[in-house]
């Protein structure tokens, strides 16, 4: 799997966002689409229409559901069952593309041999999913072409996301979706550039353009040009840096752009751990709530109040340019670091614009060496795009992969449960989820219109459950796992599926990840958003909604 690691790892789609609505089957999987994603939404819309066969994999009961040929509802967590599952169909149906399995790929038979055990009895009990429907889905992608798999936070926000995705990759691999218009592996981005985030190095084992921070070559590159010396061990992803910082290991923070306090799993213990920073710096927009723990806040410009560009999902690099003056004593982020830098005696932040930092990053970024303010003034380019003669890259793989053999290497693996499974006192199965009005964290909480459409965290449960807790619709419930308690309105729906209850985390009067819990993916070190086990009571007094075991600032 080595050869899709390099773009999945990334998060970069393999493929265009254009080239989703000419795709001959498309494979939803771990994404709301039409409500995260509403603009890639209207692409499959658009492929339907003209004929596409449309497999949508979702606990709940989406929009897409109700376009799809084949809606499979699995259970929380067993993504990896469901998936090796359909490998299995295909290789034993012999619907597998065997020149291209021949011709670009290693290891089919490790993975033969790794899905071959399992049958689609067992698949059916681990995933609920009725055998016959697994099969219909597998021979749906295999044979409808070209084929391409979407996916977003639903299958790798848990304990094996890592292995979801691959298994996913595998299916690329077997049929041959991959390297070629509208097929591919994309997962979808949650925000407007966090690609462009991780592009520029926002990892704590890489440097700009994903070179790897280990290797001795790269960093005298970057140590020539940037004239110091950098540290050759990778740094600490997020999560092993909360714990760090509770530990007393790490005495100061910077933050931009983050509201931890809110976002991230466990949130008590995070909160606990920012209270005991030496020194906590937050640059944002808003007074977010880790904010108002900060011992200074740096106000920051707006996408409406800058110059720049942003890196969209599909590797696109466009333009951005500023609208209005920055509001108050706000100043675009590059303009702060840079002052902040220089204030602190350090070389080489003496840049004038944001075009200046765009031709150092290109001089040392391959990816982007042809990416240039001239070139996307109207229209952005995708990289790779080494130099300036080059069109950019609308899909990967065409001929390699990128690994030392140039061939895709699958990637044999086995279903684990999830980390935490629902027991007597915990007997329903929490999943996260955003809201159509509403983005990421609480950012759109600050804009009346939203808050008009969504003002209140609603906990879906269906009907079944709600009987004998005695819920009606609209009545004050507590949720409790293991680390805390939150209380919301009930949202009565089959929308959610018995046994599972659903929740969003906008509104930091309900903290939806004081429940969520802290076990992460061995490679990617996500926590397991998708998965925690609780239990709903119906509750009578609904005055205090945040009832955290933390002991943290926020009440």
């Amino acid at each position: 799997m080595a050869g899709l690691a390099a773009a999945l790892g990334s998060g970069a789609m393999t493929n265009a966002v254009s080239e989703i609505g000419e795709a001959a089957c498309i494979f939803v999987i771990g994404s709301n689409t039409t409500a995260a994603h509403p603009i890639i939404g209207r692409q499959i819309v658009r492929a339907v229409k003209q004929g596409a066969k449309l497999i949508a994999a979702d606990p709940r009961r989406t929009v897409l559901r109700r376009m799809a040929d084949v809606w499979i509802r699995h259970k929380p967590g067993t993504d990896v069952a469901l998936l090796n599952a359909m490998a299995r169909v295909i290789i034993k149906k012999k619907l597998f593309d065997t020149s291209f399995v021949k011709e670009r790929c290693d290891g089919f038979e490790a993975l033969e041999a790794a899905v071959k055990d399992g049958d689609l009895a067992e698949a059916e009990q681990i995933t609920g999913v009725p055998a016959q429907k697994i099969v219909e889905a597998a021979r749906m992608y295999a044979t409808f072409s070209p084929a391409t798999i979407l996916y977003a936070m639903g299958i790798t926000q848990h304990s094996h996301g890592t292995d979801n995705v691959m298994a996913v990759a595998n299916l690329a691999l077997l049929t041959g979706n991959i390297g070629k218009p509208s097929s591919g592996v994309n997962p979808l981005r949650g925000q407007n550039n966090v690609q462009g985030a991780c592009d520029m190095g926002a990892l704590p084992n890489v440097l700009p353009g994903y070179q790897k921070v280990e290797d001795q070559k790269i960093r005298k590159k970057f140590e020539k040009a940037w004239n110091c010396q950098l540290n050759p061990s990778p740094g600490l992803v997020l999560t092993e840096l909360f714990e760090s910082v509770h530990a007393g290991k790490v005495k100061a923070l910077y933050i931009m752009g983050e509201n931890p306090i809110v976002s991230e799993a466990n949130t008590s213990f995070v909160e606990e751990a920012v209270s005991r920073l030496e020194l906590l710096v937050v640059q944002d927009l808003f007074l977010t709530e880790t904010a108002q723990m900060a011992d200074v806040v740096l106000p920051a410009a707006s996408f409406a109040e800058k110059d720049g560009t942003f890196t969209n999902t599909e590797r696109r690099v466009q333009r951005v340019r500023k609208a209005i003056e920055p509001v108050g004593n706000s100043r675009p982020d590059w303009v702060i670091i840079r002052d902040l830098a220089k204030n602190m005696g350090a070389k080489g932040f003496d840049f004038n614009s944001p075009e200046e930092i765009m031709e150092e990053i290109r001089g040392l970024t391959p990816s982007y060496g042809g990416i240039t303010y001239g070139r996307i003034s109207k229209v952005g380019l995708q990289w790779p795009c080494p130099d300036l003669d080059h069109p950019g890259t609308p899909y990967l793989f065409a001929e390699k992969f990128s690994t030392p053999s140039g061939r895709g290497q699958f990637a044999p693996i086995s279903y684990t449960p999830p980390a935490e499974v629902v027991s007597h006192e915990y007997p329903f199965i929490l999943t996260t989820r955003r809201s159509y009005f509403h983005f990421h964290s609480t950012l759109s909480r600050k804009v009346d219109g939203m808050n008009v459409l969504r003002s209140e965290e609603r906990v879906e449960i269906n009907p079944v459950d709600a009987a004998p807790l005695e819920i009606e619709n609209g009545d004050a419930v507590k949720v409790t796992s293991k680390r805390g308690a939150v209380q919301a309105k009930a949202k009565i729906t089959q929308t959610t599926p018995p046994g599972v209850v659903s929740m969003t985390f906008h509104y930091p009067e309900t903290r939806t990840n004081l429940l969520t819990h802290g076990a992460l993916d061995p490679v990617a070190k996500i926590p397991e958003f998708k998965v925690c086990a609780v239990k709903v009571e119906r509750e009578i007094d609904f005055g205090t909604q945040y009832l955290g075991w933390g002991t943290g600032k926020i009440g």
